[in-house]
């Protein structure tokens, strides 16, 4: 067996799709696809169920990306030891994250990394939903649940706060806000709780309101814009206010703090370009606190 067939079927569990793991290598589908052929050739039995949504491991290829991921682990460590210089780093890196802390803070710092490491391609995928490691949805997650178990490498990235938001006009159509028994006759926006993107998020319930959300939405941004056009009040975290935005803070002694995790595979995390784009990352967010916590 080749390293070389090993190293395409590695890609394609970690992409899912043909095409997908074609562009995470710079190939053509159908270069996937014959060195796939000649992989299960080899092996005497197919590593992979087709189906309509993609390729899912059958339990001989689940015992073969254990070992792949060993020997992938092996190349990364004698990498390690050999010059790097930027020009040398290539290959697609995908970042998941938060949708509000992805769009806010992580792409802006997309151009350092480019104008850093020109041969690397940056996949941001950012969706107010949780997105899956064990499904291979991402090479480095940025989130704020922390995973209890798993063969990952996890660092704390930062901390943020949260405080409550309004828009000027709905607090002078409804009235100031000056304690927390008021808001149980205000409008409130908040997550739609069963796609919620994270469990550790505060709610309504924790500042007092009582009774359900008048306004539920999937998307931290779409909350923000409800605030803005003086629908209601919602908790938002600071990071995403900006002093353009208009804005006001109301009751700023409720303020909820919480943190963001990078984890990243630990198999990735010796991947030259996996290692350098979490670095760089971390390196970035330390300059970016001050806007974390307002």
């Amino acid at each position: 067996m080749e390293w070389d067939d090993l190293r395409h079927f590695v890609e394609l569990v970690r992409a899912g799709t043909l095409s997908g793991a074609a562009k995470r290598m710079d190939v053509t589908h159908t270069t996937i696809s014959r060195r796939l052929q000649r992989l299960e050739q080899r092996i005497g039995e197919p590593v992979f169920n087709r189906t309509p949504q993609g390729y899912t491991l059958t339990a001989r290829g689940e015992a073969l990306w254990v070992e792949a991921q060993r020997i992938e682990a092996a190349f990364a460590r004698i990498g390690q030891h050999l010059p790097e210089s930027p020009s040398s780093i290539s290959g697609i890196v995908r970042i998941g994250c938060t949708e509000g802390f992805g769009t806010r803070i992580i792409a802006p710092l997309i151009l350092h990394l480019q104008e850093k490491y020109p041969a690397l391609q940056i996949d941001l995928i950012v969706q107010p939903r949780p997105i899956q490691l064990t499904k291979n949805e991402a090479d480095i997650l940025i989130t704020i649940d922390r995973p209890e178990r798993g063969p990952y490498t996890i660092a704390r990235l930062t901390e943020y706060s949260l405080h409550l938001y309004a828009a000027p006009d709905y607090l002078d159509r409804s009235g100031p806000v000056l304690q927390q028994e008021d808001l149980t006759s205000r409008r409130l926006i908040g997550y739609v709780e069963e796609h919620s993107p994270a469990r550790d998020l505060p709610s309504a319930n924790e500042f007092g309101a009582a009774g359900p959300l008048s306004i539920r939405s999937t998307s931290i941004i779409a909350q923000k814009e409800m605030v803005a056009s003086g629908a209601g009040i919602a908790l938002l975290p600071d990071f995403l206010v900006g002093e353009d935005d208009g804005l006001v803070r109301i009751l700023e002694q409720v303020v909820f703090y919480r943190s963001f995790w990078m984890i990243v595979p630990s198999s990735l995390r010796r991947v030259a370009r996996i290692r350098v784009v979490a670095d760089t990352i971390a390196e970035l967010i330390r300059e970016q606190r001050p806007r974390l916590f307002r």
